[in-house]
């Protein structure tokens, strides 16, 4: 495109991978400008038809695959007979291209010996070769299991337990993509200032961990010595949670910051509410803690939508607090909020029992429907301003 920034136009890249995490590295590297040369047997790989796919099934059996269409924009791609000595031939070939932009691999392939690093490494001894596999001996893993494995799927649902949710949404397999195409990166540097080559296994287990552990989560549950308990809706630690407008549908208002907090209770017009918990509950607020000194510690915060203490690992060290921040993230287009200001608004959960009184149901304030699910908004912090400005 004409005009566009591509820093990593006239690199080549060859891949040689399946489903989600390796063909997201290649496309992430192709939106960059990469030359990103997908190779494929003969008729297709084993996720070339992989749902969703045009029609919703009721179509042709070769109907378009939404999913392997959208993870492959933007490469180019070619169909090998791999079976045979010729086909084996040109795809090491194109691996192995000589060049400074060439010699680039990224792939999960699994029992292909002509493709292991130390043969491909004999015709190139500086290749960058990025594999990604399950689990780093190399068993296989996928990321609705890896998810399950780390516990995500025992913290996520309703409140009061039921069946484990393990959520749609392959989050490991994406950040597992997007951490090939920083390895590439970091391997392509290596190369350009002391000529070595590179062979890094990505692991989707050890991402799913580290992402885990660099949250702090594992360091909690060790401390609790048991599992968080679930919250639905609710953001831990925060107040955060979604909300049913007059209209039917949700809007989700999610509070971190002390300005954005205050924000909130200035258009929801909960600022005297607000008030009043605090002084009932000895609950001092960040800014006048500042000025007048420590607060009194309690076992409950005096935030809306705020869990009881029992939820959190040290109650008797915690100091309570008026939960931060407003902001609002407006579900896809068909089910977004669309509820006139003032319109009344109901928490998806009761306030857990050990939580203080509930104040008056919060009111929408301002037009939801003009936030998109591309633009995050959060509400102005400007007194009596009900419109909702970017947050971010």
């Amino acid at each position: 495109m004409h005009g566009v920034n591509r820093p990593l136009d006239g690199l080549q890249v060859v891949e040689c991978a399946s489903f989600v995490a390796g063909p997201t590295g290649g496309m992430t590297l192709a939106q960059l400008g990469a030359t990103v040369i997908r190779v494929d047997p003969l008729g297709g790989n084993s996720d070339y038809r992989r749902w969703p796919v045009a029609g919703g099934g009721a179509g042709p059996a070769d109907a378009e695959s939404y999913y392997w269409d959208s993870l492959n924009k933007g490469k180019r791609s070619v169909a090998v007979d791999m079976r045979s000595d010729e086909g084996r031939e040109l795809v090491t070939a194109l691996i192995t291209a000589p060049g400074p932009d060439r010699g680039v691999l990224v792939d999960n392939v699994v029992g292909r010996r002509w493709m292991a690093n130390a043969e491909l490494a004999r015709r190139r001894p500086d290749l960058i070769h990025l594999r990604v596999q399950g689990y780093a001996d190399g068993r296989p893993a996928v990321d609705y299991t890896v998810n399950a494995e780390i516990g995500i799927p025992q913290i996520t649902g309703p409140e009061g337990g039921g069946a484990p949710v393990n959520h749609v949404l392959p989050a490991w397999d994406l950040v597992t993509g997007l951490s090939v195409s920083t390895g590439v990166l970091a391997a392509l540097h290596d190369r350009a200032r002391t000529g070595r080559g590179s062979y890094v296994e990505l692991a989707l287990a050890d991402v799913a961990l580290a992402g885990v552990a660099n949250l702090g989560w594992l360091s909690e549950a060790a401390e609790r010595g048991h599992d968080r308990p679930r919250h639905g809706n609710h953001v831990y630690g925060s107040f955060g949670v979604d909300f049913a407008c007059s209209d039917g549908r949700r809007v989700m208002v999610v509070a971190l910051t002390p300005g954005q907090w205050t924000a909130l209770k200035s258009v929801t017009g909960t600022d005297e509410v607000f008030a009043a918990l605090e002084h009932a509950l000895d609950a001092t607020s960040p800014s006048r803690r500042s000025a007048t000194g420590s607060a009194t510690r309690s076992p409950r915060s005096s935030s809306p939508g705020s869990r009881p203490a029992t939820a959190r690992p040290s109650p008797t060290s915690w100091t309570p607090r008026a939960c931060c921040g407003a902001a609002t993230r407006a579900w896809p287009t068909s089910s977004r909020p669309t509820a006139a200001a003032g319109t009344p608004c109901s928490p998806t959960t009761p306030s857990p029992t050990a939580a203080p009184p509930s104040p008056p149901a919060p009111r929408c304030a301002g037009t939801a429907s003009t936030a998109t699910p591309a633009s995050p908004r959060c509400w102005d912090a400007t007194p009596n301003r009900s419109s909702p400005t970017s947050s971010e």
